[in-house]
């Protein structure tokens, strides 16, 4: 019997030729194997039996870090005769444009570090060791199909032993394309830029473990080291040394923002946070992501407590690559493993940029001679309700490449989605792939705004990719917007072919596309901003969605920001905007909180003449915004110091007081009450009317209760109280809403849902209820998944178009 069989999914640079080989021996068959632009194709020729055995096999056991999504059999007539299984060259034709899924890179194997370790293995100490079940994929690439002349490898050639390894099919090191020896590969280079620590530096030659015990040596005495990784450089200083972390945080201006630490292994993380078996093999997967996880009441490791100041989470990953192992060992505690940036902005990749923008921040770099052609930051993740919530989407996860149903191909088109403006990725379709690009960032400055440009350039050559059309947020201020609209002129788009979606309903899409699902859906989008169709900020989306638009269920009733953009910076102005509603202008200076106080009467005099005259205020409907103004009015903070500061420290309190929760009946008397029904029909519920929730009177109600004089509690205790109740209360008002489309699938999105307690409580009310949840599985569920809503969008539009 001869059979062709073609295989598309990620299955080149993952060990699936070598697999192939080895199968095909063992069951006697002989034919070819080769990747080529469309994955890998196999000519088999020996008995049906044996070809049945193998397809099986190679369905339910592929190789670990492969990803088979389809898989064509037909049968062969041609004449040749095949006496041999063999592995032959990939080859691209031209005018073929690559179709084959990107690996993300993944943490080092067992294998590799087993070998570091040995100092009878020639890849002893190596930092730079990998193999085909391991190591830099998507990082190192500069073209497809994935060969070491298309990867940062080129400049590298193999010394004889690496050689026999990459050419032997048996060997686990068979075409592993980043494949190196300390004899041929990569090697480490240590620089010390502040003089104070000169005296830590060896003299003569150092060898890369010499390099490695000096870094640790300058971590150990309090320096801060940027050090290359992957995708990009860390920001690295011994966690346990109060003074070495607020260093950080002074040189780098981050007064509070949490900053992740890389540990030693399991047992030592398990000394600084508690978890879940769940939240224990997600930290400990091959993907290694920073996992957001409860610290331990205790503190037997002396971690600072400069790390995630007032909140009770903090962010842990494990050491993925040889060369963090090997630190691992050397300095023996954890250590603030940051990302190199300037807020905001995309991860550095290389020492120039270190040193051009964080050479104030750095005593010392340790750089190596392997480029990184595609930055990548690290993922975050958490796990909620025993599932997996990505926050941001990069290493070890993307880029994410969806394979889509034969009825949603994207035929010839070409179809581009280029996201927000904050958490930027960028989203491509074409054929019957969807990708989602890892992480780009904020795109505030011209550095992150250059990031974007480079990414979309990067898919654009890997894939050779044309756009035919572009979705894009309907904010015309936003620079994806802009991009989209200078391209659409650039290239003689028609109208049809750029269109802008509101960009709640593509928070919704991005849930329904990793599903691939059309039918309407129940959808909550809760965030801090995003414009809505009727000019103002919304952010507190209940909806009704299908693939043709959405109907508005719900939503909070708007308030004011004063002075605009200046009141995210500065919540207290949200908070003074919702008092005034109910409260006189003497009633609001005479409360006991801190960032009115410090305004002074004659500043919120001011702001209250704004407020009542609407000059220099927009109109607003965000959650987000409402968790600032809470924040802000429980003296929990005064300024944000960094996006989502408010809700985690809300929802750090409202956990501390479940954690002593004793009066299970006690309710303060804070509700959210209804506002201005008015009848707006709703697609299959003719009869539904938009809900309005008072914004303002339920805030001034939380405000109050919470500094009324109650001697059976604290104020502490009553902050506590308060801020659970306001989660607790925007869950039921969502499941009450909720009641009435049941038979919808339910769509939890938006960075709100961040909140870990907030969608615990929101999805404990669907399972009660028996409502079906789409999850939003590995799309990120902040703006960082919105390109893959606008392109889900792109791709039903055009295809009923089509059709």
């Amino acid at each position: 019997m001869q059979m062709t069989v073609f295989v598309k999914g990620i299955v080149q640079g993952v060990g699936f030729r070598p697999f192939v080989y080895r199968l095909a021996t063992d069951l006697n068959l002989f034919g070819t194997v080769l990747n080529n632009h469309l994955g890998v194709t196999i000519e088999l020729q020996g008995p049906s039996a044996a070809i049945d055995s193998f397809i099986n096999t190679l369905q339910s056991s592929p190789p670990p870090l492969a990803r088979i999504d389809f898989i064509e059999q037909t049968t062969s007539c041609t004449d040749v005769r095949f006496n041999t299984f063999s592995i032959i060259d990939s080859h691209v034709l031209p005018g073929e444009h690559a179709n084959v899924a990107i690996s993300a890179d993944k943490s080092v194997c067992q294998d590799c570090l087993d070998e570091i370790n040995d100092p009878n293995n020639r890849h002893y100490h190596y930092p730079f060791t990998n193999c085909t079940n391991c190591g830099p994929r998507y990082t190192i690439i500069n073209a497809l199909p994935y060969d070491r002349c298309n990867t940062a490898m080129a400049a590298f050639n193999m010394c004889p032993e690496c050689a026999v390894s990459y050419t032997d099919p048996l060997n686990r090191r068979y075409h592993a394309q980043p494949v190196s020896c300390p004899q041929c590969g990569p090697q480490l280079q240590l620089s010390i830029l502040t003089p104070s620590f000169n005296a830590l530096a060896q003299n003569g030659q150092l060898n890369q473990s010499d390099l490695l015990t000096q870094t640790a040596q300058l971590i150990k005495q309090g320096a801060i080291v940027a050090i290359k990784g992957l995708g990009g450089f860390h920001l690295v200083c011994d966690a346990t040394n109060d003074d070495a972390v607020a260093l950080l945080r002074q040189r780098k201006q981050r007064p509070a923002k949490p900053l992740a630490i890389m540990v030693k292994d399991l047992n030592q993380a398990k000394l600084c946070v508690t978890a879940d078996q769940t939240e224990w093999d997600l930290l400990s997967s091959a993907e290694k992501p920073i996992t957001l996880l409860t610290k331990l009441p205790v503190n037997p490791l002396g971690l600072s407590e400069h790390l995630a100041p007032g909140i009770d989470r903090l962010g842990v990953f494990l050491p993925y690559t040889p060369l963090h192992h090997l630190l691992m060992q050397r300095v023996g505690v954890p250590i603030v493993a940051t990302s190199a940036n300037r807020s905001g902005e995309p991860i550095i990749g290389d020492s120039a940029e270190i040193k051009r923008h964080l050479g104030h921040v750095v005593d010392a770099i340790l750089d190596h001679n392997r480029a990184i052609i595609n930055a990548c930051d690290d993922s975050v993740v958490q796990v909620v309700d025993h599932q997996l919530q990505v926050i941001r989407l990069a290493r070890g996860y993307a880029p994410l490449t969806i394979n889509l149903d034969a009825q949603h191909s994207f035929g010839s088109s070409h179809v581009l989605a280029v996201g927000a403006q904050q958490k930027n990725a960028v989203a491509f379709g074409f054929d019957q792939n969807m990708i989602l690009s890892p992480h780009i960032g904020d795109l505030f400055s011209l550095e992150a705004q250059q990031y974007f440009h480079q990414s979309l350039a990067t898919f654009t050559r890997l894939y050779d990719f044309n756009a035919s059309h572009v979705v894009h947020d309907n904010h015309p201020q936003y620079a994806p917007s802009q991009w989209a609209k200078a391209y659409q002129h650039q290239h003689a788009l028609p109208s049809h072919q750029c269109v802008g979606i509101q960009h709640h309903y593509a928070h919704v899409l991005s849930v329904m596309a990793v599903h691939q699902h059309t039918e309407p859906v129940f959808g909550v989008s809760f965030d801090g901003t995003g414009l809505g169709d009727d000019g103002t900020l919304w952010g507190s989306e209940v909806m009704l969605a299908n693939m043709n638009g959405f109907t508005t269920l719900a939503h909070f009733s708007e308030f004011t920001l004063i002075g605009g953009e200046q009141a995210i910076k500065q919540p207290v102005r949200i908070l003074l905007a919702l008092l005034f509603e109910h409260l006189s202008l003497e009633q609001v200076l005479n409360l006991p909180i801190n960032a009115i106080q410090h305004l002074g009467a004659q500043t919120v005099a001011n702001l209250h003449r704004l407020w009542v005259n609407n000059s220099h205020c927009i109109r607003c409907r965000s959650v987000g915004r409402l968790f600032d103004a809470l924040a802000v009015g429980l003296n929990l903070i005064e300024h944000t110091q960094y996006e989502g500061q408010a809700g985690m420290m809300i929802e750090t309190a409202a956990n501390q007081y479940l954690q002593q929760r004793t009066d299970q009946g006690s309710q303060l008397n804070c509700a959210i009450n209804e506002i201005n029904l008015s009848q707006h029909p709703a697609p299959k519920a003719q009869d539904s009317k938009v809900i309005e929730w008072h914004s303002s009177q339920f805030i001034t109600q939380l405000v109050l209760a919470a500094h009324q004089q109650d001697f059976a509690l604290t104020t502490a205790r009553l902050t506590q109280q308060v801020c659970w109740q306001f989660m607790a209360e925007i869950a039921d008002k969502i499941d009450c809403v909720a009641q009435d489309y049941r038979n919808y699938p339910q769509v939890f999105c938006g960075g709100v849902f961040q909140n870990k307690t907030l969608l615990s409580q929101c999805l404990t009310k669907s399972k009660l209820a028996n409502h079906q949840v789409l999850a939003s599985q590995h799309v990120p569920i902040n703006d960082g998944g919105i390109a893959l809503g606008q392109l889900w969008y792109g791709a039903n539009l055009w295809a009923q178009k089509k059709h």
